[in-house]
């Protein structure tokens, strides 16, 4: 009889997983052989059935393997979380830049029906967390929006990734009507939630919690964790087939729709078969939205695990990837000491495989001081978080997302920016391809999205040549890529690259990287607002390309242009306004000085009372409140806008001089005692209220610059402004200039170190 030999190792090159049925593939062999045939035609036989089979189960498994662990993004790694986005905004977003720009995809904020909250506090950030129903209407938007803007996105490639909240529903004790008009009560014992529906048998019986309070208390205990009620949010007992069956057919809807995949909000309080239950109902990706045949949806379970608790990430494998909090701590503690960069992944610590960790600098959460906080880089420190996000996205550690916010301030439950009627504000994109209208947009940061082409390009290629000093770091990324970085100061020195020789383009700065026969180039990093390098085969430092958005349901596209150019107003003294939008640290103050500058008006001097390139002006108050207290003791006996800084006899604050004219902070949230009603962009807003003398401008033009005081940067940087100012008034100066260019008589608008603007009419 003809024996079969071992399985092949390599047919078609199966996945490890075909490999594994080398038992069927003997079995099928040994079959063969018994029938009355030819030794060679066995053999063959044999061969051609193992090759077929196991080359289907490889394909069938990679699809399976992209769908879980890794997005169907055609080989691109990096998640933005546009947080508290409208869809309207997101599908223009994609088209005019996320796509040009790289990104694998998009993370939502929850788009089911969700609680309205005004009592405790108005329309809170976390009212998107407490579901009603699994309708598809929420603050973000309505179901015809939702479908458009996947759709869109899906047509230019940038994929769709829902937060799903499938833990529990509202908070007990809450009743009402939800987003999209469903009825809910939960007060007391009550859980009837008709918009699904769900009734109290769908809900954790209380007698499953081991905790007095019915609330999660102990977190070294699993079964405290994920049977009993998380801050008092209604429990779905995730056990039965109803709820199971409910939530597959929510995200199957969505999955149909054209979404990619999903983050699992409160997973370390579901038990994973749970979870694993859910998944084993949900459709593969729709392949009408260009998706591969048979991929699952992609991913990522919230599981924050610092070591201080019963439940690791470890846990959620075979899952999807897990949230990586404590890479959050390490890049924090890295940027701090350089020397600690090197060490981002401990798996000592018990931090996730590569393979399964999704790694963030920042989240929704975290950033404002709750779950998994603490030692946590935001955009409030702009500079330490550049190079935090950009090492994050230039070393090789999970799978990458990045995070796009909006101010908040110090008030940690702040809904997004909103109209009158608290309706989410639309995004303003300024001629400069930055965002105003209190959204941070850390996204459109060039130190940011130009290394989100940077990982594409690297793609899982280790990092070698690492170098550290305790102020610059720098390594390769096999042969494909280089990074440096550099927290203080500037830096000119040669490193080992590890890239071919040859001429490359920094992505960054746009200068040219000289790279030597043996891999060494010199490294010049010199704009500290951008301390990164970058160079990477392939790659340009071009801009990504203007495309024109396509307007969704009842929305017309955003102009980035001027509006009607006002009349200057070149005579007598009128009311002029001045924005300066900047995220300051605690203590910190914003001041401008200004006038004209010497290059354009000569014979200017140091004597402030006589200097022709002063403008005379009397500040205005802007409120009697302690809220402005250095801004009314600062404006006493200041007469000028100069370049000088204090003048003589100009008032003092607690002993501490004027360093110019003064600003005051500003929010557009009513009820914030910073609150002024022209400030239509949220908060951080800067503001000077001033009566000018216009006929001491330069056809009704005058130049600003910001100064931060207490340990701040002190000047702002030389600007090179727009040709041309949007806003009702608009406007393009009549010069060129290192500083802002506003207008006299009207509101401006400025962003430190900016060369944006907006002027805009009195209302």
């Amino acid at each position: 009889m003809y024996t079969c030999p071992l399985p092949p190792n390599k047919p078609c090159t199966p996945s490890k997983l075909a490999l594994q049925y080398g038992r069927l593939y003997l079995g099928l062999c040994n079959y063969v052989a018994t029938l009355k045939t030819d030794t060679l035609m066995c053999l063959l036989a044999v061969v051609l059935i193992y090759v077929i089979f196991a080359c289907a189960l490889a394909r069938g498994t990679e699809a399976q393997t992209v769908g879980l662990e890794n997005p169907a993004c055609d080989g691109k790694t990096v998640l933005v979380h546009l947080f508290e986005w409208k869809w309207t905004d997101i599908a223009l977003e994609c088209e005019r830049f996320l796509a040009s720009g790289g990104y694998c995809g998009v993370q939502l904020s929850p788009p089911h029906e969700h609680v309205i909250i005004t009592a405790e506090y108005p329309y809170p950030w976390w009212q998107r967390y407490q579901p009603v129903s699994y309708k598809l209407g929420s603050r973000s938007g309505t179901e015809e929006e939702f479908t458009d803007m996947v759709q869109r996105c899906n047509a230019v490639g940038v994929r769709i990734f829902v937060d799903g909240v499938i833990n529990h529903m509202a908070g007990v004790d809450r009743q009402g009507v939800g987003s999209a008009g469903s009825p809910f009560d939960s007060m007391g014992d009550n859980r009837d939630f008709p918009g699904v529906p769900y009734t109290p048998d769908d809900f954790t019986p209380r007698s499953m919690c081991n905790s007095g309070s019915g609330s999660v208390d102990n977190y070294g205990d699993p079964e405290n964790v994920r049977n009993c009620y998380l801050v008092g949010l209604a429990d779905l007992y995730g056990a039965t087939d109803y709820v199971r069956q409910k939530v597959a057919e929510y995200f199957n809807k969505m999955i149909d729709i054209g979404i990619a995949g999903f983050r699992i909000d409160a997973a370390k309080h579901m038990w994973p078969a749970d979870i694993q239950a859910v998944q084993d109902l949900l459709h593969d990706l729709n392949v009408d939205q260009g998706f591969p045949a048979g991929t699952k949806p992609f991913f990522a379970h919230e599981v924050i695990d610092r070591n201080d608790g019963a439940v690791t990430v470890q846990e959620y494998y075979g899952l999807g990837r897990v949230t990586e909090f404590r890479y959050c701590q390490k890049i924090a503690w890295g940027i701090q000491d350089p020397n600690q960069l090197y060490g981002v992944y401990d798996p000592g610590w018990g931090m996730a495989d590569p393979d399964k960790a999704f790694v963030f600098v920042d989240n929704h959460d975290n950033q404002r001081g709750h779950g998994g906080a603490g030692d946590t880089l935001t955009h409030k420190w702009p500079h330490d978080y550049r190079l935090g996000v950009a090492f994050t996205l230039a070393q090789p550690y999970g799978f990458t997302r990045i995070m796009s916010s909006y101010y908040f301030g110090d008030d940690s439950d702040q809904g997004p920016p909103h109209n009158s009627d608290y309706s989410t504000a639309n995004v303003v994109i300024t001629s400069d391809n930055q965002c105003s209208g209190g959204w941070v947009c850390e996204h459109r940061w060039p130190s940011i999205y130009k290394m989100v082409r940077f990982r594409n390009a690297v793609g899982n290629t280790n990092w070698e040549n690492y170098f550290c000093d305790g102020n610059i770091v720098a390594f390769s990324r096999g042969n494909l890529g280089f990074f440096a970085m550099i927290k203080y100061g500037t830096m000119s020195q040669t490193l080992q690259t590890g890239m071919p020789a040859g001429a490359y383009e920094d992505i960054v700065s746009c200068q040219t990287v000289n790279v030597n026969a043996d891999g060494t180039a010199l490294i010049s990093i010199s704009n500290e607002e951008e301390p990164v390098l970058a160079i990477c085969q392939g790659c340009t430092c071009e801009e990504p390309p203007v495309v024109t958005a396509t307007p969704g349901p009842d929305q017309t596209t955003p102009t980035t242009t001027q509006g009607p150019t006002a009349p200057p107003i070149i005579d007598g003294i009128h009311r002029t306004v001045v924005f300066m939008q900047k995220q300051t640290n605690v203590g910190q103050d914003l001041f401008v000085r200004g006038g004209i500058d010497a290059g354009q008006r000569p014979g200017c001097t140091s004597d402030v009372t006589t200097d022709p390139c002063a403008i005379d002006h009397t500040i205005n108050s802007l409120g009697d409140t302690s809220h402005y207290d250095k801004y009314n003791s600062w404006s006493v006996g200041d007469t000028r806008l100069d370049w000088m800084g204090a003048e003589s006899g100009q008032g003092t604050y607690s002993g501490q001089p004027a360093s110019g004219t003064p600003l005051a902070w500003t929010s557009n949230q009513p009820g914030n005692p910073g609150y002024q009603d022209l400030n239509e962009w949220g908060d951080h807003y800067w503001m000077v209220d001033a009566d000018m003398d216009c006929s001491q401008t330069e056809e009704g033009w005058f130049e600003v610059k910001a100064f931060v005081t207490n340990a701040g940067s002190g000047w702002e940087g030389d600007i090179s402004q727009v040709a041309s100012c949007s806003g009702t008034a608009g406007g393009g100066a009549p010069y060129t200039s290192n500083n802002h260019l506003g207008r006299c008589g009207y509101v401006n608008v400025f962003t430190f170190d900016s060369p944006g603007c907006i002027i805009n009419l009195f209302p």
